[in-house]
């Protein structure tokens, strides 16, 4: 729920961290190419259009998931990547341009969306054992003992659960495995934290929007999605028992919370899943924006350079009514500082 204390907060830590610099760019680039993940697509879409009338600047965006995301940045197809998962030692070995930098975004709720019988939203509790052992098909009916355990008042229907999940590289799959790793031992040992994991079954989707639609259309149906795909599409989801033993709703406030982390690491590249804070929904992620820290095309890379810096600045008062957490005063200066790191021939780009 969104209340008004909450957007007043939040709306003040985002104004008070901006420092911009310059604006538009002034190279002369009127277009930049940029993929990754579905997590992000809904807010980068509103991006792409303010900015394209802000600075005449055209982003195009494919919504190709996390991984096809930091494979097109190796690559350097693309100006930028975009990943709600880390790269790993490997790719960052791999990427054709050097250093790359993760310049978060926003935080978001990856919400655990259910189709069930006259079930509303935010009604069916699930423990982190008993979503990791659905996830594991340990647990296979709605009416498991161990569901009815934690939900006495719910009428638990005798269905089969059918268990959705990404079937592309997708940084949501980062953020629910590396969720379900810290939930379940039997999970990290037998299948793990990646954008892409060997999953015990059932059916995968592309997308954010594939694993949204499957569920919908199938009665019995549990899958990840990031939180506006579920409030996009008006799909019940459960509630969380959290690390402190509070069972919590995916909203901006409990997702603001988990990314309300004191002693952010200089290169941002942490995960905020299974928070501590007794305010927190438990399946939170940055979303990051990937770039090389030492570009080749100065008017590129001026430009790629503005337009992040506006996202994470002016750019973050359209991530509220689209359902994510905006980042704080300590994200925004790290991501500043980041930026300001990104150079051509050894001369910084932002000044």
């Amino acid at each position: 729920m969104k209340c008004k204390a909450f957007l007043l907060a939040i709306g003040a830590i985002v104004i008070s961290g901006a420092t911009a610099l310059a604006g538009c760019p002034s190279g002369g680039v009127k277009e930049l190419t940029g993929a990754g993940g579905t997590f992000i697509y809904p807010l980068m879409s509103k991006w792409a259009q303010e900015y394209e009338k802000l600075c005449g600047v055209r982003v195009n965006y494919q919504s190709i998931g996390s991984g096809g995301g930091i494979a097109q940045l190796q690559k350097m197809i693309v100006d930028f990547g975009e990943s709600d998962a880390i790269m790993t030692d490997q790719q960052k070995k791999d990427a054709q341009g050097g250093g790359i930098y993760h310049i978060p975004l926003v935080a978001g709720a990856v919400a655990v969306a259910i189709n069930l019988p006259n079930t509303k939203t935010a009604e069916l509790k699930l423990t982190p054992d008993v979503l990791a052992d659905i996830y594991l098909k340990k647990i296979t009916n709605w009416n498991d003992k161990r569901i009815k355990a934690a939900n006495p008042n719910v009428k638990l229907p005798d269905l089969t659960i059918a268990v959705v999940h990404r079937a592309d590289g997708s940084g949501t799959t980062f953020i629910f495995t590396n969720y379900l790793s810290k939930a379940s031992s039997e999970w990290k040992d037998k299948v793990g934290s990646a954008v892409s994991v060997n999953w015990p079954g059932d059916i995968g989707g592309k997308g954010n929007e594939g694993v949204a639609n499957s569920v919908k259309q199938i009665p019995g149906a549990i899958g990840y999605v990031e939180l506006a795909y579920a409030l996009q599409n008006k799909m019940p989801y459960a509630v969380l028992r959290n690390k402190s033993g509070k069972y919590m709703e995916p909203t901006l406030e409990s997702a603001a919370a988990a990314a309300d982390v004191a002693n952010l690491p200089n290169d941002m590249e942490v995960m905020i899943t299974d928070s501590t804070n007794p305010n927190a929904y438990p399946i939170v992620g940055f979303t990051w924006l990937l770039l090389y820290s030492n570009q080749k095309d100065k008017a590129k890379a001026e430009t790629v350079a503005n337009f992040a810096w506006w996202m994470i600045h002016d750019g973050q008062n359209d991530a509220l009514p689209l359902e994510y957490a905006p980042l704080k005063g300590a994200a925004i200066k790290k991501a500043e500082a980041l930026l300001k790191g990104i150079k051509v021939n050894d001369t910084v780009v932002l000044r």
